[in-house]
């Protein structure tokens, strides 16, 4: 039995909310607990990203924050992200979110400020429709991490 399928509702809406900070997500995806796999779990979070509104994604996407560069990052890179998250957020309203699920370690800053680049010249509607992709991708993802971990804390550090 899946560990969220016991949990409250209350606990279980709150685990949710830390893969993905839209309520109305959350509570869809706790309200139709039991999962049978963690595969239908994975699916059904999936296809509840799939049905955010606007409000929602705002909502999710003004919980996320920028990613920060390792710290060992030389610091001309972590100068070149801060700007290029300070050039997203000013042009869309947001944090830059991208799923980063199989990107190696070293490779993360380049493929993060690559991304950027790449999605300052869109549209605002086509980078909200890019950033809703990212967000259900991240959504999956912290889901499966906390998963894996078997979902024994009260809150997920993700």
């Amino acid at each position: 039995m899946l560990p969220l399928n016991a949990a409250a509702p209350a606990e279980a809406v709150e685990l949710l909310l830390s893969c993905c900070h839209s309520r109305r997500w959350a509570e869809r995806i706790a309200a139709h607990r039991p999962y049978p796999t963690v595969d239908a779990l994975l699916a059904a979070a999936e296809e509840a990203g799939y049905d955010l509104t606007g409000a929602d994604l705002d909502e999710a996407l003004a919980a996320e924050s920028s990613a920060l560069p390792h710290p060992d990052a030389p610091p001309a890179a972590r100068t070149a992200l801060r700007a290029a998250h300070a050039a997203y957020e000013s042009r869309f309203g947001h944090a830059f979110v991208i799923s980063l699920d199989g990107v190696r370690p070293d490779e993360r800053l380049d493929v993060v400020l690559a991304g950027i680049r790449s999605r300052l010249g869109n549209e605002p509607e086509e980078e909200r429709a890019v950033a809703a992709d990212e967000l259900r991708r991240l959504a999956r993802s912290r889901l499966a991490f906390a998963l894996a971990r078997g979902l024994t804390h009260t809150r997920w550090n993700l």
